[in-house]
């Protein structure tokens, strides 16, 4: 998106729509963050969450959709997709009579068409948040890559094809204004289907840098050098390419490699010889991720897949050098604050664990250059930049109408 000029103190009534829980685990905690930082940047901000699970600050005005009081609609008794209808439904209802008292909509993918299209009605400017890849693109290259490997796409898995899924997904793709889209790798995939680069914005979600922050204390010099990984263990996250390159590394002779996450059962048997393998260390879930972060040397994340690829920001934060491929974020770039690799190259993902392991001088070096970045991808940092998003979205919509009341009067 081209951005008009905006005025920087405007302030903007955004309300922003999410049909989950704002405040629970992985896509909650960040809708979370950004509610947040979007009240401290200075907007004003009406949220209707699905349900409201952590506390927001007392500025933001909560409308829960599917939830009053304590009472709570399951979700799995709804069934997920009613659910996200049934939230999408209220809060287009709820529009109607919001007119003149919101300059623009913040809606998530799956949950919002209905609404979509009563803003477009009603001449309210809309964003919907992509957190992910293009969903055809999504469904297409895990399947390739579960076929490649032998192993069987469980139905309920959340990359498995559901045609009800992306034709709903497709759908809000096209009534939006706005795309916003976490890296260039999604925004590439947007532009692969034909969308306007015009219709693709770019943001980035943040780290809690109090949270996620380095240690206090050196490094003990003798520690076996520690590649970790953090994340569902699935095969769009690449964990195959992780361990096949670690095994041909020579750091994996007197090193560890630390796996924290689910593996899906057929994936883990796929994998038993490599997992089995004594420099390996599969950890299912960990409470204290930063803690971890902070005594690891590097962090992969080889994802065919990928939205932000929140845990290389958090591992930046924590000291933690991220290697990553192609797929995934930005802010990890080659030589500079990590190592990039191409999707499913293992051989360079190998040179680049063990040039890592071989090169402390250079781990180190990346290691300062990602801490000072942390500044720039704090939430903080994150609610500035949405708010300006907002501004400009507005002031595009703004530009647009004048120009069709300019056409419309031009041809009486």
């Amino acid at each position: 998106m081209k951005a008009p000029a905006t005025k920087p103190n405007q302030r903007i009534r955004v309300l922003y729509s999410f049909p989950h829980k704002l405040g629970g685990a992985r896509l909650s905690d960040g809708a979370w963050q950004q509610v947040n930082a979007l009240a401290a940047a200075g907007a004003e901000v009406v949220a209707f969450p699905g349900v409201l699970h952590k506390p927001v600050p007392t500025s933001v005005e909560v409308y829960p959709t599917l939830a009053r009081g304590r009472l709570r609609i399951p979700y799995r008794l709804l069934g997920k997709m009613r659910a996200l209808a049934l939230h999408d439904h209220i809060v287009a209802r709820r529009l109607e009579k919001m007119v003149g008292k919101v300059d623009v909509i913040h809606t998530y993918a799956a949950g919002a068409l209905e609404t979509l299209r009563a803003a477009r009605r009603l001449g309210i400017p809309t964003v919907l948040e992509r957190t992910n890849a293009h969903t055809r693109f999504a469904f297409e290259v895990v399947r390739k890559e579960f076929d490649r490997l032998g192993v069987l796409l469980p139905p309920e898995d959340e990359y498995y094809h559901r045609e009800d899924l992306l034709v709903k997904e497709e759908a809000e793709y096209q009534e939006s204004d706005y795309i916003l889209c976490p890296s260039k790798f999604v925004v590439k995939t947007f532009l692969d289907r034909g969308f306007a680069r015009e219709k693709l914005v770019s943001y980035f979600n943040g780290v809690d840098e109090t949270a996620f922050h380095p240690a206090s204390k050196p490094r003990d010099p003798d520690h076996p050098f520690t590649m970790l990984f953090v994340g569902v263990c699935a095969v769009r996250k690449g964990v195959h390419f992780a361990l096949e390159a670690w095994l041909q590394s020579s750091a994996s002779k007197n090193g560890k490699f630390l796996i924290v996450g689910d593996f899906l059962p057929a994936y883990a048997a796929k994998l038993t010889s490599m997992l089995s393998h004594p420099s390996v260390q599969v950890m299912g879930h960990v409470k204290d991720v930063p803690g971890l972060m902070r005594s690891s040397d590097i962090l992969v994340l080889p994802s065919i897949e990928e939205g932000f690829g929140r845990v290389i920001t958090e591992a930046m934060a924590s000291g933690c050098v991220p290697l990553a491929s192609n797929a995934c974020t930005e802010f990890c770039r080659h030589m500079e604050t990590g190592l990039v690799h191409n999707v499913g190259d293992v051989q360079t993902l190998r040179q680049h664990i063990t040039m890592l392991y071989q090169d402390h001088a250079l781990l180190d070096r990346l290691r300062a250059a990602s801490l000072r970045t942390v500044p720039d991808m704090t939430w903080s940092a994150v609610g500035v930049r949405l708010l300006q998003v907002y501004r400009d979205v507005v002031a595009a919509k703004i530009v647009t109408q004048r120009s069709q009341f300019s056409e419309h009067y031009s041809l009486r």
